[in-house]
């Protein structure tokens, strides 16, 4: 019976995970058996961190609209109210993006819902 011969196998295994731990901290960039546990961590945790990201850009369009709006002397509840009423389908995202950028255009909004 032949031997089998894996050096050459083995290094591109061991390669290849290395690879993907590539900007990990620590051991955990450098060394096999710490950098095999941190990829298996960070496999499963990608998926969570994906629908995380959508609640927390949410979250804080939400804080950048009611901070236009407390300045324009109203409150954020009552805007999304009269905007659902009046059948406004702007998105937080944009009008998130009005009330940083364009805040005359964001008060004309407002003016428009009351």
């Amino acid at each position: 019976m032949t031997r089998v011969k894996r050096g050459k196998t083995a290094h591109k295994k061991r390669e290849k995970l290395l690879r993907r731990t590539k900007g990990f901290r620590w051991d955990r960039k450098s060394k096999e058996r710490a950098a095999k546990e941190a990829l298996l961590h960070s496999l499963s945790r990608k998926f969570k961190g994906r629908k995380e990201k959508k609640r927390d850009f949410r979250a804080l369009w939400n804080v950048q609209i009611n901070a236009a709006l407390r300045q324009n002397n109203t409150t954020y509840s009552k805007f999304m109210g009269a905007l659902k009423k009046k059948n406004i389908k702007l998105n937080r995202k944009i009008l998130a993006e009005i009330a940083k950028t364009e805040p005359e255009v964001f008060k004309k909004i407002i003016e428009f819902v009351k």
